[in-house]
């Protein structure tokens, strides 16, 4: 037994479309029953959904809006502390110590800095075009992958669709009879009923008669 059943009650290319006017009366129907029955809906939010959303930050952010909220017009202070890069300034003269360990550590620092900044530049200059060409294969072939993906999958559903569609029309002919066969039968159905309805009145009638 398969775990999925397959559905007949959607037959696009064999059921009759409704008329406009019809589908157009359902919606107002519809609108209407929800809108008397449920008027909460139309004006206020399900009761899951918060009616008040209170953010909460981090203490750096929090202090960062105090200080925006009393100078709106105040850039956003911070960034990159770029000055331990900046050329170290001497000492004021030859006896300060810590002035020149100072200096001493931020000249180690820039040199450290711009060292590394031409190793990178130099590796870019070198490698840098080749790893560009190469990632913009590999996303190339990711691409033409995706869209090979993409076509087979298209092609799939045109074929569903296809196999759909004449299946349908295969049994439309039968369905149709179907529907005639069962109007036909509902139609006796009824007229067998009126004339039970009939005769039953007739006799009722007649033993009232019988009575009198």
């Amino acid at each position: 037994m398969p775990l999925t059943q397959d559905s007949t009650d959607d037959l696009p290319y064999v059921d009759q479309p409704a008329p406009a006017e019809a589908i157009a009366s359902i919606r107002q129907l519809i609108h209407v029953e929800a809108s008397s029955e449920h008027p909460e809906y139309q004006t206020t939010l399900h009761p899951s959904v918060p009616t008040t959303y209170q953010p909460t930050f981090s203490a750096l952010l929090e202090a960062e809006h105090a200080r925006l909220s009393t100078n709106p017009a105040s850039k956003i202070s911070g960034g990159i502390d770029t000055s331990r890069y900046e050329e170290p300034q001497a000492p004021s003269g030859p006896s300060d110590i810590e002035g020149w360990k100072a200096a001493l550590r931020q000249a180690y620092t820039t040199s450290s800095f711009l060292s590394s900044r031409s190793t990178n530049l130099g590796l870019l200059e070198a490698y840098g075009k080749n790893a560009w060409l190469i990632s913009n294969s590999q996303n190339e072939s990711i691409l033409r992958d995706l869209e090979a993906e993409l076509a087979a999958t298209k092609d799939s559903i045109e074929a569903v669709e296809a196999a759909r569609r004449n299946q349908q029309e295969a049994v439309a002919g039968e369905m149709r009879g179907l529907e005639e066969g069962w109007k036909k039968g509902v139609g006796r159905l009824v007229e067998t009923s009126i004339a039970a309805e009939g005769v039953r009145r007739e006799i009722l009638q007649r033993q009232r008669q019988a009575a009198v």
